[in-house]
Order: structure tokens, then sequence, then C-alpha cells
């Protein structure tokens, strides 16, 4: 499974953007995905997961009621609606997939596709 990320950019705090992963592979629906991100300085942190059995979600407490994280397995893709920016959001943002489970662990996704840049401006 390749992954490509996609969506970032500039926004204001309060503002909303939302990225898009896809993927290739036709076993797509078979993957757990999740998204994680990485400020300057800072690890790499988890921000949210779908499932891939019934896509049920899970977020971290950082973002929960904000973000939202979807799938569309016919398309091959996966998305990360972003709602009420605050600055703490800024990172570069990836998605991630893992086979038949949802994690918020890193060592669980085999597959990682590129960042995506999103800044969030006072």
């Amino acid at each position: 499974v390749q992954l490509q990320a996609s969506g970032g950019g500039l926004v204001q705090a309060g503002g909303s953007l939302r990225l898009s992963c896809a993927a290739s592979g036709r076993t797509f629906s078979s993957y757990g995905m999740g998204w994680f991100r990485q400020a300057p300085g800072k690890e790499r942190e988890f921000v949210g997961a779908i499932s891939w059995r019934d896509s049920s979600t899970y977020y971290s407490g950082s973002v929960k009621g904000r973000f939202t994280v979807s799938r569309d397995n016919a398309k091959n893709m996966v998305y990360l609606q972003m709602n009420s920016l605050k600055l703490e959001d800024t990172a570069e943002y990836c998605c991630a997939a893992a086979p038949y489970r949802m994690s918020t662990r890193e060592s669980d996704y085999i597959y990682w596709g590129q960042g995506t840049q999103v800044t969030v401006s006072s």
C-alpha cells in the first residue's frame, strides 16, 4: 500500500482544513488508517484513527471533538477534517495503514505516507 497525504496549508486559528490521504492497492479496506502529526522539536504523536471493519474512530484527547477521521473505501481515501484549529495544531501530518486493526501505536502501522504541512496562524 502506498499512501499520499495532501490538503495541508496555512489557516487562521479557529478555521478549518481537510486533509486527504490517497491509498493505492486493492486491499485498502483491510487496513485500519491512522493520522499522526509531528511538530518541530517534538515527537510524532497520534491524532486519530479509523477502523478497517466498521469505520469506528478513536481520537487523541487534544483533538477529540474538533477533528474527524473518515474513509471512503470505494475511492481508497481517508480524510481528516480539522475544525476549530489552534496554534498548537501546527505540525506535519501524515497518514498510515495498519493491517486489520485500529491502533494508536506507531509500531502497529506498516505503511506510511509522506506528510503534509499544516500551519495555524493567529
